[in-house]
């Protein structure tokens, strides 16, 4: 019996910097596109500060996907 638990990676494939963005479009099934437009206002709209800080330490606490998954 499999459990419908997902667990959040960094993006091997789909990476711009170090995958975060990747990472969460392939979680939720969005287009990284998307995701990155939505990053970049949101953080714009933040003064850009907040948002550069979250992406830093998503990268730094993120796990990579393990290869072959």
């Amino acid at each position: 019996m499999t459990t419908g638990y997902r667990r959040l990676y960094r993006s091997r494939d789909d990476r711009m910097i170090a995958g975060v963005c990747g990472g969460i479009a392939e979680y939720f099934g969005l287009d990284p596109t998307l995701v990155r437009i939505g990053y970049v206002l949101l953080s714009a709209f933040s003064v850009a500060f907040p948002g550069i800080l979250a992406y830093i330490v998503m990268a730094i606490i993120v796990p990579e996907r393990p290869r072959g998954s």
